[in-house]
Formats: C-alpha cells, sequence, structure tokens
C-alpha cells in the first residue's frame, strides 16, 4: 500500500475533526445507565469527560510542538492507532477504573482537531485559513448535532458498549482514510526539537496569541458547562427521554454550523476581530437573557436550548477566526500554538465541566448552567476587545 503525497482533501481532515468531537458527547446519554451497570456514583462515572478534557489538554502541549518537528502525519497516525485500540478496551472494560484508564486513552483522538487545523494553516494565509477552518467546523459540526442523538438511540437498543464499537470501526476507518490521504503539510520542520523549543518564548511573549488563545477557551468553556449540566437539566425540569436529551444536547451545534457557514463565506474578507466581536456579542447575550427569563418564572425547554443555540452560532462566528488568528501569530510554530490554544480549551473545559458536575442541582440547574453560559462566553468577549485595543495601540501587529 503506498502512502500519501499530496496534501490531504478538505473531507479527509473534515473526518479526522469530527471524530475527535464526537469521541466527547455521543455517549453522553449514556452516563447514568452506566453509572448503574458499573455499580457507581454518578460523579465516578463524570471523569469520562472531565478526566478525558485533563488528559487532551496535556496531549496537546505534546502533540503540537512533535507535529512541528517530525511532521503532521506521523503523529496524527500514531494517535488515530492508540484511539482504536483505546475505543476496544473502552468496549470490553468490566470494572470501571479498567473502563476509565482505556477512556483516558482515546483522548489521542484529539490530534484529529489540533493537526487538522494545523495542516489548513501550514498551506493558507490566515483570512483565507479562518474561511476553510469555517467550513470545516460547519461540516464536522454534524457530529456532535448527531452524536448524542445516535449514542441515545444504541444504548436504549443495544446497551452503552454499543456506542464504543462505533468508536473502534469509525477510527479504523479513518486510519485508512489518513494513510491514503494525509499526505504531509509542514515543509518548514526546526532541524532539531532544542531548536524549536529556542523559538517558544517568543510565541509565549505574543500578546495577541494569548488574547486569541483565552477567547477561544472561553468560547468553547460555555459549551461545556452546557453539555456537562443539560442532562440533569433535562430529567430534572423537563422529563425528557435519552433520545430527546441527545437532540437538546446536540441542537446547540445546529447555532454552530450557522454561524461557521458564515465565517466560511466572509472571513477570507473580514477582519478576524470583527467577525469574532460579533460571535461574542450573540454567545453572551443569548444566556444572559435566558436566564433573566427563568428569575422571572418564565422559563421553559425552549428558553434553555434556545438559549444554548445562540451559544453555538455565536462559537460558529469565533472559533475558526480565533484559531486564525493563534496560528498566526508565529507561522513555523502553528502546530505548537494550535497545542497550546488546545490545551487552555480542554483544561478550561476541564474546569468547567467539574464546577458544573460538582454544583448543578435538580433545584439551581438552569439557573447555574445559564450563568456559567453567561460568564464563559462574556469572558470571551473582553479577550477578542484586549485583542482589539492591542490592534489599536500597536498598529505593527507580532501576529502575522
Amino acid at each position: 500500500m503506498r502512502a500519501a503525497r499530496t496534501p490531504p482533501h478538505l473531507v479527509t481532515l473534515i473526518f479526522a475533526t469530527a471524530l475527535s468531537v464526537l469521541s466527547l458527547n455521543m455517549f453522553l446519554p449514556s452516563l447514568a445507565h452506566m453509572s448503574t451497570d458499573f455499580g457507581v456514583d454518578y460523579g465516578l462515572v463524570n471523569l469520562s469527560v472531565a478526566g478525558y478534557l485533563a488528559v487532551s489538554a496535556v496531549l496537546q502541549l505534546i502533540m503540537g510542538p512533535l507535529s512541528d518537528r517530525y511532521g503532521r502525519r506521523p503523529i496524527l497516525l500514531m494517535c488515530i492507532t492508540i484511539f482504536v485500540i483505546a475505543s476496544i478496551g473502552c468496549s470490553l472494560a468490566e470494572a470501571i477504573w479498567t473502563f476509565l484508564g482505556f477512556r483516558l486513552l482515546q483522548a489521542a483522538v484529539v490530534a484529529g482537531s489540533v493537526l487538522s487545523s494545523a495542516s489548513i494553516r501550514d498551506r493558507y494565509p490566515p483570512n483565507e485559513a479562518a474561511s476553510k477552518l469555517g467550513y470545516v467546523a460547519m461540516a464536522m459540526a454534524l457530529a456532535p448535532m448527531l452524536g448524542p442523538m445516535l449514542g441515545g438511540t444504541l444504548d436504549m437498543l443495544f446497551g452503552w458498549r454499543s456506542g464504543f464499537v462505533l468508536y473502534t470501526v469509525l477510527g479504523a476507518g479513518l486510519l485508512v482514510l489518513l494513510w491514503f490521504d494525509m499526505g504531509e503539510t509542514n515543509t518548514n520542520r526546526s532541524s532539531t526539537f532544542t531548536a524549536q523549543l529556542r523559538e517558544y518564548p517568543d510565541l509565549f511573549r505574543a500578546r495577541r496569541f494569548w488574547g486569541y488563545a483565552l477567547c477561544a477557551s472561553f468560547s468553547i468553556g460555555g459549551f461545556y458547562s452546557f453539555i456537562t449540566g443539560a442532562p440533569l437539566v433535562a430529567a430534572a425540569w423537563f422529563d425528557l427521554s435519552p433520545a430527546m436529551l441527545g437532540l437538546g444536547i446536540g441542537i446547540i451545534t445546529g447555532g454552530f454550523m450557522v454561524g461557521n457557514f458564515v465565517t466560511g463565506r466572509i472571513a477570507a474578507r473580514t477582519r478576524l476581530t470583527t467577525m469574532i466581536l460579533i460571535g461574542r456579542v450573540v454567545a453572551s447575550t443569548g444566556p444572559f437573557c435566558g436566564l433573566l427569563l427563568f428569575i422571572a418564572g418564565l422559563g421553559s425547554v425552549w428558553v434553555f436550548f434556545g438559549s444554548a443555540i445562540c451559544v453555538g452560532f455565536g462559537n460558529g462566528l469565533t472559533n475558526a477566526n480565533a484559531s486564525a488568528g493563534v496560528m498566526s501569530v508565529r507561522p513555523k510554530l502553528a502546530g505548537s500554538a494550535a497545542g497550546l490554544s488546545g490545551a487552555m480549551v480542554v483544561g478550561l473545559g476541564a474546569i468547567l465541566t467539574s464546577m458544573t458536575g460538582a454544583f448543578v442541582s435538580p433545584e439551581n440547574g438552569p439557573f447555574l448552567v445559564l450563568g456559567m453560559m453567561w460568564a464563559s462566553s462574556f469572558a470571551g468577549l473582553l479577550a477578542v476587545l484586549y485583542v482589539r485595543r492591542l490592534d489599536r495601540v500597536d498598529p505593527l501587529p507580532d501576529t502575522f
């Protein structure tokens, strides 16, 4: 079998990114059944989400620099192979700690999103990269939209283990696709790993990098609070079935798809921070209005999930542009920048997931979840305002 020697098609990067997202949320409707099956508390099973995010953060700090030094292709193939093996282990696990161990290894699939983004930035200038990333995110958004619904349906028909069997099949299929289509895109590698590390202080000193990275992190943070608290709110307040809960969790990505479609259409000719600013305003307004309605006693299932759609749409306008900004600060360190930013995203996600799981209750559910979604979205708004201020006071940007 001959390995690929040409740059990957966009559809290959979409599939790689989609699987990394699907691995997070498809099994969420099964958490309660898994808790019963293993005979443990719900909080312990929830480590399959929070722990997964924490390991993802650490892995991104490693795989980004490795891909800058050795190339995107070999690192991505190795990580997807680990994911396939870990998925088999999860599907066969008979004890909770065995399951959690293999579940943490599944985090290697995060390479799909990190290195796909870096591959796009390798080939395109910042604004065009943002447009391409928007199309990738729009297409792959079907994964988090349909994933929870599919996971809930599989659980009802065959049990929760069937979801991890599907992970195995999808991972193996992606591995074959990458082998034949994922040609190397990193043509400007460091001569040695030490030489690459010597360039890191420049990245860390770039204020725009931190502004873009914090914006991306807090933008996604609201989504993590939502997916953690939504199952309890749906059960305690709205009495939704697992399949309907899956639809509710997935619906946030309906707005995300629309936002990314808009990004794909106009990002190539629109200032990055303008797109991000509009997205942050929309994402902050939705949950804030939803929270006010619940406080006024006017809350409903439509208000709760409608607020999440606003966050999804705002994130669609934000994330591709923020990612392009992050990777354009130091183009030679695009993989490292993507990995560090990604680590910040999932690290904050792990914190917010743990906080939501610890403090959410049947009594405060929608108030806590909407409040955390608003606070996180608003923090992202402050971050992009900081970047815009840098653009005004320092018209010679350190980003390109």
